[in-house]
């Protein structure tokens, strides 16, 4: 070229190339050499910048490859048809994925239409992928993601051609978040999650958080330039089932490109997402980001090759126990188009352990199936780490708990005694079983007691530990709500020491706890405290799990007005 600085921007379109076609020398240099020239756009001059930091980003994820061996998920999942977008419950029992079917119309037009399918795991592997005739409508249904216990799915509705599709409730814009809950075995008509979640723009590919409060989602805005980008947003639901505004998540995680497809896990501190805004292999790839201490997110880090590559990445999907991830891709051995592939993450990009407790609440008189309400609580912080509900039919449950810490649960109804539970988890380095637990409420009336599981004080004494705050709070919300009713605390020992020793400490536990609900607002006309010493034990104190029982603080209903 005689005059090689006549169109500098040839040097960025070079470049580019370059970088597409794995050129990564090359490409540095001319697109260094294009930094030079001082009258280029501010716009090809920050491509450019992000473009050589990938060079150095993609030619060392090259030299280190990390391990990756992708499988089809198979005939029970994929088909000639796409697939893509996958969800699955925290217990891996339930799979559901989007698949893009041909079909004729009524007139008699071929047409596309996304369709959500469902899979179940049964005696290791998983079953024919069917239909979810309850919510399919003639529109396209795409981008669900379940919560935790698949009590609640949240999917994606778009507006087709000025009108939605029959069956669906009308959006606020292009595409919507719309949100369906279980009821037995099938769920319920989904309806639109409305403002402030969904507006006039494009709101799709939501991901819920086990914690049952935050949802995450992805939102088409106006960038700094004008120009359309995607950026992943941020909402929480309060008490009174009202989501806040969405915001933006900081400028370390979205950028002025496309962010899509974030992902959550249940352990509540792990991201994944997709962007062509970071450095990396070129077009879309996939990102892990960690929640810090303060709350923060910490900035992302590529995944690394072979996963991503100079194509698109996207729609990562890692399961609870954090080693197994799901994407789509159209590879050699595809059904046909995107398929549903599954690997083993590699241990760097691996989530925090999370294990999980299932099970039933029912009435523990009547045995019928409860729906009722789940805390789960870190009992350092006394902050609710879970918020969920049980089936109102059947009464089924399912929560996480990331593994690490201590926990109190708390499951709660109207009309019944709340049921009080903990999880020592602080030394657990995997926590692979999953907890199994049936949940029975009893109904409130005289004579009815509890234990006061997460009541705590120091071996022999009768201080009251700061990890008790927790149940005690859930105490005086049930002595607040149910104002006629009256309680005696009581103490308890095991059967080691004299008698007039344990009779003293369990009087002056049971005090302490006495003293503690009347400084936090109780009237003591509706409390009394008593102390047993180890005349009521509920295990044989032969064995230090029965001792560990038997030495407990109960809620004992002794009158209603």
């Amino acid at each position: 070229n005689a005059r090689p600085d006549f169109f500098p921007n040839n040097y960025f379109a070079l470049g580019s190339d370059e970088f597409r076609l794995m050129r990564y020398t090359e490409a540095k240099a001319d697109l260094e050499k294009f930094l030079t020239y001082p009258k280029i756009s501010s716009t090809l001059k920050a491509r450019a910048n992000l473009l050589l930091k990938s060079c150095t980003v993609a030619s060392d994820a090259l030299q280190h490859p990390v391990p990756f061996k992708p499988v089809n998920m198979g005939d029970s999942i994929n088909s000639v048809d796409q697939e893509y977008f996958p969800c699955i419950t925290a217990d891996g029992k339930t799979f559901l994925f989007t698949r893009r079917l041909k079909k004729t119309d009524e007139y008699g037009t071929r047409k596309e239409e996304e369709d959500f399918y469902v899979s179940s795991f049964v005696k290791g592997h998983w079953t024919k992928a069917s239909p979810l005739d309850e919510l399919n409508t003639s529109g396209n249904e795409g981008a669900a993601c379940l919560s935790a216990d698949g009590q609640y799915i949240f999917m994606v509705g778009c507006e087709e051609q000025g009108s939605y599709p029959k069956g669906r409730q009308e959006g606020e814009g292009s595409c919507d978040i719309y949100l369906a809950k279980k009821k037995g075995e099938k769920y319920g008509t989904a309806r639109n999650l409305g403002p402030p979640i969904d507006t006039r723009a494009w709101e799709s590919q939501p991901s819920f958080s086990s914690d049952g409060r935050t949802l995450y989602f992805i939102r088409s805005v106006k960038g700094s330039e004008g120009k359309s980008q995607r950026d992943i947003f941020v909402t929480f639901i309060d008490d009174s089932s009202r989501w806040s505004e969405p915001v933006p998540l900081p400028d370390n995680i979205n950028t002025s490109g496309e962010e899509m497809t974030v992902f959550i896990h249940p352990d509540d501190q792990t991201l994944y997402f997709a962007s062509d805004g970071h450095p990396g292999m070129g077009g879309l790839d996939i990102y892990i980001s960690k929640r810090k201490e303060d709350g923060s997110w910490g900035d992302p880090v590529n995944l690394g090759y072979p996963i991503n590559t100079s194509a698109d990445e996207n729609s990562l999907l890692v399961s609870t126990d954090g080693k197994t991830a799901y994407f789509a891709s159209n590879r050699n051995d595809s059904h046909g188009g995107l398929d549903l592939y599954q690997f083993d993450l590699y241990e760097g990009a691996q989530p925090q352990k999370v294990t999980y407790m299932k099970g039933k609440v029912f009435d523990a008189e009547t045995k019928a199936p409860l729906g009722a309400s789940f805390e789960l609580i870190d009992l350092a912080t006394a902050k609710t780490i879970v918020r969920s509900v049980s089936n109102s039919v059947n009464g089924e449950f399912l929560v996480c708990i990331p593994a690490g810490k201590s926990y109190a649960l708390n499951v709660s109804r109207d009309g019944y005694l709340f049921y009080s539970d903990n999880f020592m988890l602080k030394d657990v380095k995997s926590a692979k079983e999953p907890f199994l637990k049936d949940v029975p409420l009893k109904p409130i009336k005289v004579g009815q007691s509890i234990v006061l599981k997460n009541i705590f004080y120091e071996t022999d004494k009768y201080e009251l530990k700061p990890e008790s705050r927790a149940e005690l709070g859930k105490v005086v919300a049930f002595m607040n709500k149910n104002q006629k009713v009256k309680v005696e605390i009581s103490g308890h020992t095991d059967n080691i020491g004299t008698k007039q020793h344990n009779q003293t400490l369990s009087e002056n536990r049971a005090k302490a706890v006495y003293d503690e609900l009347i400084a936090l607002g109780i009237r003591a006309d509706r409390l009394t405290y008593k102390g047993y010493a180890d005349t009521k034990p509920i295990a044989p104190n032969t064995t230090e799990t029965g001792k560990a029982q038997n030495r407990r603080t109960e809620f004992l209903i002794t009158e209603i007005k």
